[in-house]
């Protein structure tokens, strides 16, 4: 099979077989703060196994929509995962505005978790679906500003271009823009995947809930398929942070995706950190945190929005990468009358 990307199929195998690993090793971080041994980080790996060996339980009230969310849900995810790249790893689908689709994935996987909880009748479930369709209307906008940024600093609009033109010069000559779209997308890593400070994924209870009460009434496979899709989008948004914060490209794709796949999970325990050092923030500064990260957003890409040109018509802040634009103390001199004179 001519013209196959071994190198993207792997990224795609590795998000598949690898997902699992994060949450545990989040928990793993976790425990080792708390100074105590933990579960192991495989402990994903045997409940999906336990789930998927049992039955499911669905109430008379529930129609097909309940049995739909899991699976759709986890269908998105996985084409998500298709226009992921791995750092300097192109995805298996590539195309201009693929970043679109993956925001649209998301929030697919999104509304099928709510519609499904909704179609259970549940005060709680409902609950948690309205808050969840309230912070998710906060955080999507910090991720497409997010993403627009980089399209803007690396003249792209696929994601595989995108984060395969990044490098370290980037941080070295646009640092503060990075940084703040880093920053955004490290709050939205935290919103959309229910990790502390915006939501615990370990709370029992009901009324602090945001995504766990949408899932209460879910059992067996069911149950399974959304714990796996959770991963994957974890698997996501930390691919996402780790190619932007490790830009590496040696040309040798074997390190490239060892480095990166150190980034994924070195974003994992860094979530660990910030679970074990903070406290969950009250329910009403939530949208707070969200709107920052979007204004964060926005200040980058309005950053990379600077009207001044070079003569070539190459926006500033891309000769200032060339070296194109020169200080205005050092404008060559001009001839005149055989004496040297420089221009004011």
């Amino acid at each position: 099979m001519a013209g196959i990307n071994w190198t993207s199929l792997l990224s795609v195998i590795a998000g598949i077989a690898l997902a699992p690993l994060l949450p545990g090793i989040i928990s793993r971080v976790k425990a080792r703060f708390a100074g105590r041994r933990g579960a192991p980080v495989f402990q994903l790996y045997f409940d999906l196994w336990k789930l998927w060996r049992k039955g499911a339980v669905y109430s008379r009230t529930t129609s097909w929509l309940f049995r739909a969310g899991p699976v759709a849900g986890l269908a998105a995810a996985a084409v998500a995962l298709l226009v992921l790249p791995f750092g300097s790893v192109p995805a298996p689908l590539a195309f201009a505005g693929d970043l679109i689709l993956l925001a649209g994935m998301l929030g697919l996987m999104r509304f099928m978790t709510i519609v499904a909880a909704l179609d259970t009748g549940s005060s709680f479930e409902g609950m948690g679906a309205s808050r969840e369709a309230f912070f998710s209307a906060l955080a999507e906008p910090a991720l497409l500003l997010a993403l627009g940024a980089l399209a803007r600093v690396t003249d792209a609009y696929s994601l595989s271009t995108m984060y395969g033109a990044l490098s370290f010069g980037h941080w070295w000559s646009l640092g503060p823009v990075l940084a703040l779209t880093a920053a955004a997308l490290v709050i939205v890593l935290l919103a959309e995947n229910a990790r502390i400070p915006v939501d615990d994924p370990n709370t029992h209870l009901e009324l602090t809930m945001i995504h766990e009460v949408m899932v209460l009434d879910h059992g067996g496979p069911d149950f399974a398929a959304i714990q796996y899709g959770a991963a994957l989008k974890l698997w996501i948004f930390s691919t996402l942070l780790a190619s932007l914060l490790l830009p590496v490209e040696t040309g040798m794709p074997a390190l490239d995706f060892a480095c990166t796949l150190a980034g994924v999970f070195g974003v994992a325990a860094l979530v660990g950190i910030v679970e074990s050092v903070m406290a969950r923030l009250r329910m009403v500064l939530i949208p707070q945190l969200l709107v920052s990260a979007s204004v964060l957003a926005a200040v980058a890409l309005l950053l990379t929005l600077n009207p001044v040109e070079t003569k070539a018509g190459r926006p500033a802040f891309k000769a200032a990468q060339a070296g194109e634009l020169q200080r205005p103390d050092s404008a060559p001199a001009q001839k005149a009358d055989g004496i040297d004179k420089p221009t004011r």
